[in-house]
């Protein structure tokens, strides 16, 4: 509290206190003072008159020096002790931690601009800007501790299963499986967010190389063939040939895998997901397509945002950061992706890529 006061005080005597009074007071005197005599001088009057006069002049002298001195303190007053009161007050408000503070417009009678108006304008984008990161960083700490939690209770449970004496050799071999699922969900997203944290700081860089964009699809989509059997899903794939790129592959390869990942994941037993890749004009067009759930509208404007999960009901299967590094990587390596989809009739990722550019 006591700093508080002092801080107040300071700004109160700095800006209106009676020692600038007093400085501009007597300055004003003085200048005053000096015309008055040098007009006195010009008019050559007489000794006898300028005594009689002298009175009246030094109240003269006086009332305006205290006028000037009151209107220009006025104006001090207004024009800069109140926005900087207001922006003392506000920066103490984001200090203790209030992120939704803004600072109102200043109101100028011939309705001017001088840099209070940007300083707050601003302070007040700042203010937002912060506001927006700690919004993020609340629901990423929020996320993260709610899907590392899940995996984990996940493991404790069935290691807790595993410890009884009675459970049969089936049971036994079902609980750690489960407990080694939970455990690669786990990895994976740990591994996704020091990847994605990795990226958006930009401590990944890019590895241009030339390769065949063809055969990596080709392979990233072979890596799912076990899970397209189980599931009995058909494949339809129209890759044109001998697509050469030149970019990171690694860092693709991760863009492939999320996407393949999502669309046999989300159809249903006996779906159908479609692959195709076409060149044209120096550019490369991947579409992937399944006949899964869907997206809304609405969710198709935050699919890309880390954590966001459009159907909450499956939330178990993901960990929503798939799609937001599969957006960062492309952002790096100058690529775009859009989304068509539509609820309960699947969707359809078309990512756009030159195949020379500089990285």
């Amino acid at each position: 509290m006591k700093k508080k006061h002092d801080e107040k005080k300071s700004i109160r005597y700095s800006l209106f206190s009676f020692r600038n009074y007093a400085i501009v007071f007597f300055a004003m005197c003085f200048v005053v003072s000096c015309a008055i005599l040098v007009l006195l001088k010009g008019l050559k009057l007489e000794r006898d008159s300028l005594l009689y006069h002298a009175p009246a002049s030094f109240v003269t002298i006086l009332f305006l020096s205290v006028l000037f001195t009151l209107m220009l303190g006025i104006n001090r007053k207004i024009r800069f002790e109140k926005p900087v009161k207001e922006i003392l007050s506000a920066t103490a408000k984001i200090k203790d931690g209030n992120l939704s503070v803004q600072i109102p417009p200043l109101r100028h009678l011939f309705h001017t601009e001088n840099e209070f108006d940007l300083i707050i304008e601003n302070f007040n984008t700042m203010a937002k800007e912060l506001s927006g990161v700690e919004t993020l960083r609340s629901d990423f700490i929020a996320n993260v501790s709610h899907e590392l939690k899940t995996p984990l209770s996940v493991i404790q449970n069935y290691a807790t299963m595993l410890q009884a004496p009675l459970i049969s050799d089936s049971e036994r071999i079902e609980y750690a499986r489960n407990c080694a699922a939970a455990s690669r969900r786990l990895t994976a997203l740990i591994t996704n967010i020091l990847k994605l944290n990795k990226l958006e700081n930009q401590q990944i860089f890019p590895l241009k190389s030339r390769f065949n964009l063809s055969e990596q699809l080709t392979e990233s989509l072979l890596d799912f063939e076990q899970v397209w059997e189980d599931k009995q899903i058909e494949i339809e794939t129209d890759l044109e040939d001998e697509v050469m790129i030149e970019g990171d592959e690694e860092l693709l390869s991760l863009v492939w895998h999320n996407l393949f990942s999502n669309a046999f994941k989300f159809t249903s037993k006996g779906g159908f997901v479609a692959v195709s890749l076409h060149e044209e004009n120096g550019q490369a067009k991947i579409s992937v397509k399944d006949t899964g759930i869907g997206i809304s509208e609405e969710a198709q404007n935050h699919i890309f945002e880390k954590f966001y999960q459009a159907d909450t009901s499956r939330a178990t299967q993901g960990n929503g950061l798939g799609l937001a590094l599969v957006k960062r990587v492309l952002d790096i390596l100058g690529g775009t992706i859009t989304v068509k989809s539509k609820l309960g009739e699947g969707s359809q990722f078309d990512v756009y890529l030159n195949t020379k550019y500089d990285v």
